[in-house]
């Protein structure tokens, strides 16, 4: 599907956009795969590791809708990686993350179009359900801004979809190298926000598998939702140092104590597939899709009215030798 494509992945310099470079490099040969970010140095140290002929290093800002116009030209797959992602740096700079998480994403939508893009897939966030803190209320407009998307496409080719989920373990927010961190410094305790938390539990590679077949996958206008295992947070700690005491210090700024994939509201739209839900559009307009069956002929069905895929009320929940071997996959 990539062979002799061009491909852009914003935030590229990211842990999503580093596995994904790894991934297509080594199952394809795409013609162009450009990475766009703001941080130069990330750039060069990727550059190092990732120097094929292929390779492009854009530096720009999902902000800057020209820039974005230069970087598309004669693409045919789009990656939205490009977030600011940190709840409780959100919680303190609520415009800055509004103009690059929402105003961002209007930019690759406009610049998409206007580039008539093949396929655009945007990262999302089991925070954009139901969300509480303000990173996740920014993701949940910008999936309904891609949603809407395939809307005012009108007869052009271009299509959108989200692929959404939860924890990656290892990634730049996930607990598992904080936790690592104190137990190399020996610490006296492990800080636990709440003893009921859970979380949605991923490895990287299973994350950019997942888009990667989402592409193939979508009709366009889906939120993509893999079926992946919970944890709870104080069995990480327990996995990772069962001789540290744990204490409990508060929910931080912002912090669920349960996550959401599929909220109830949603049930009347959500489709359970083998191994993943998709939740359907709410308005379908220049095209009337049957989301029931997707592009690689996988069938699926509509859940129950009232469903709810929660990291709390999951039926599969990782026990502490399970963890373990996550965190091995993951390098930790």
């Amino acid at each position: 599907m990539f062979n002799d494509k061009s491909i852009l992945v914003t935030g590229g310099t990211g842990s999503f956009g580093k596995e994904f470079v790894k991934l297509i490099l080594e199952r394809y040969k795409p013609k162009r795969l450009i990475i766009y970010s703001r941080d130069e140095l990330k750039q060069f140290e990727m550059k190092n590791i990732f120097h094929e002929d292929c390779m492009r290093y854009f530096i720009g800002d999902v902000r800057d809708q020209d820039r974005l116009m230069q970087a598309m030209n004669d693409v045919n797959f789009v990656i939205h990686t490009a977030a600011l992602k940190q709840v409780p740096a959100a919680e303190y700079n609520p415009i800055e993350c509004i103009k690059t998480n929402i105003n961002g994403a209007e930019n690759i939508i406009n610049v998409a179009l206007a580039n008539e893009v093949e396929s655009v897939m945007a990262l999302s966030t089991d925070k954009a359900a139901n969300p509480i803190n303000l990173y996740g209320a920014t993701k949940l407009v910008s999936d309904k801004l891609f949603v809407a998307a395939n809307n005012i496409a009108g007869k052009k080719k271009t299509r959108f979809s989200v692929t959404r989920y939860g924890n990656v373990v290892g990634s730049r927010g996930s607990v598992v190298p904080f936790f690592k961190k104190l137990i190399t410094e020996k610490s006296d305790h492990l800080p636990i926000t709440d003893e009921n938390m859970t979380r949605f539990w991923i490895t990287l590679q299973q994350g950019v598998d997942f888009v990667l077949r989402n592409f193939q996958r979508m009709h366009g206008g889906e939120i993509f939702v893999p079926k992946i295992p919970s944890v709870k947070v104080v069995d990480i700690a327990r996995a990772m140092a069962p001789e540290i005491p744990q204490r409990k210090i508060g929910v931080r700024p912002g912090e669920k104590i349960h996550e959401i994939m599929c909220p109830a509201d949603d049930s009347h739209l959500t489709l359970e597939f083998a191994d993943h839900f998709v939740i359907t559009p709410t308005i379908q307009f220049s095209r009337v899709v049957d989301f029931t069956t997707n592009k690689l002929d996988e069938q699926g069905h509509y859940v129950e009215r009232g469903f709810e895929y929660s990291s709390k009320t999951n039926e599969h929940f990782l026990n502490e030798e399970e963890i373990v071997a996550f965190n091995n996959i993951a390098g930790f």
